[in-house]
């Protein structure tokens, strides 16, 4: 019997110790603790977008100079990096298992539309934090979503400051398109569209690609067949390589025009094979060699802390979609919070680090409608053609 009565208050004991132990795993806060933040995102490091991985990567730079000067507010942040080989279903994998194993507080970053799409609902029923996915997709945040916010300009915005450079500044009579048969490339034909109506014009010739074409003979050669004096190319690297290509080789010379999604010059020039020499892009953030401080010292940082990457727009968009979640963890201070954080996120206005200004209401959570106009220059260096400039068409500011 004494035995039993042991047991039984031996049971009872490590029960109401457990019970406990639910209890304060319960109450503690969620996602950091008075040592460390946790932050995580999502990028195809293996796979065949695996070039664009260095997004997430570059990111971890922003983290490693942040915790080198001392964390935010005492704390450090510890960050997640998952590969997810650009594939929705394996995104989710890795999203559930940051957040219901890791307990991570926000992500950032994340590349892919199709991937956030899969990923976008889950976060909010969670109440977790996502700044600057890394595509301008409009469902992203139209309507608003409470804990999403982007950096990443939208493509018909800069579809539209684009055609305006064409026109006004290159005096182009006739233009023509090629563009991704998806939401990407749509996108971009509808703000290309949209500002040619303003000066009633329309496009000489408007050619869909599909994404997963090899051969673009016919495409280009009824764009030749136009008379098309400038070409906007809304598609991905390996079209653009092979439109570049074909174009050469009937020798069709228009003057080319890209999304920044075709930015990174570096690479471009390289693919190409020095034809991307004289392709004008927009660009959401500063040329590659930028005086601006911040660049010099995130180009600096790089070279100290990852002399195995290559310097190029891809890997600093990292730091830009990341920094202004860090500027709101600085601002909420140490009383940190879900709550708080959103609020700080929701207050930023014209904030502005190596890309364009950001400003996020309750109301509006796509921060920015503004890009800068670049244009490769021999051995793939960076031209500054036209600064920061906002679509004066932006409806959904108003």
């Amino acid at each position: 019997m004494k035995l039993r009565k042991k047991v039984l208050f031996s049971s009872v004991a490590v029960l109401a110790l457990l019970a406990l132990a639910i209890t304060a795993f319960a109450a503690a806060p969620i996602g950091f603790d008075d040592k460390e933040i946790r932050i995580g995102q999502w990028g195809p490091q293996t796979g065949p977008a695996a070039a664009w991985g260095n997004v997430a990567r570059g990111s971890k730079l922003l983290f490693d100079v942040v915790n080198e000067e001392g964390g935010i507010h005492g704390r450090k942040i510890k960050y997640f990096i998952r590969d997810d080989m650009y594939n929705p279903a394996q995104t989710v994998a890795v999203v559930k298992e940051l957040v219901e194993r890791q307990g991570v507080f926000a992500f950032v970053g994340g590349v892919g539309a199709a991937c956030g799409m899969a990923v976008k609902n889950y976060l909010a029923a969670n109440k977790i934090i996502w700044v600057g996915p890394s595509a301008a997709y409009n469902d992203f945040v139209f309507p608003v979503n409470p804990y999403l916010f982007a950096v990443y300009p939208l493509y018909k915005d800069e579809a539209s400051i684009l055609t305006k450079y064409i026109v006004e500044k290159l005096k182009t009579k006739k233009i023509g398109m090629l563009y991704q048969n998806d939401g990407y490339g749509k996108d971009g034909l509808s703000g290309v569209k949209e500002r040619l109506a303003t000066y009633k014009m329309s496009l000489v010739a408007e050619i869909p690609v599909e994404p997963t074409e090899k051969d673009l003979a016919s495409q280009i050669l009824k764009l030749k067949n136009s008379g098309a004096e400038t070409v906007v190319m809304y598609v991905n690297p390996t079209a653009a390589v092979i439109s570049l290509r074909t174009s050469a080789t009937i020798g069709f010379k228009p003057q080319w025009v890209s999304s920044n999604t075709l930015s990174d010059y570096g690479l471009m020039y390289k693919i190409t094979g020095g034809l991307w020499e004289g392709v004008i892009t927009g660009a959401f953030a500063e040329i590659v060699d930028s005086k601006h401080p911040l660049m010099v010292k995130y180009r600096e940082a790089a070279k100290r802390l990852t002399p195995e990457e290559r310097w190029g727009v891809f890997y600093y968009a990292g730091i830009l979609f990341a920094d202004p979640l860090v500027e709101a963890l600085r601002r909420v201070g140490r009383n940190l919070s879900t709550e708080a954080t959103l609020k700080a996120l929701n207050s930023i206005k014209d904030y502005q680090s190596i890309g364009p200004k950001i400003t996020w209401t309750e109301k509006i959570h796509q921060g920015t409608d503004s890009v800068q106009i670049h244009k490769c220059g021999p051995g793939a260096s960076s031209i500054m053609l036209q600064d920061w400039t906002a679509n004066d068409l932006a409806t959904w500011k108003k």
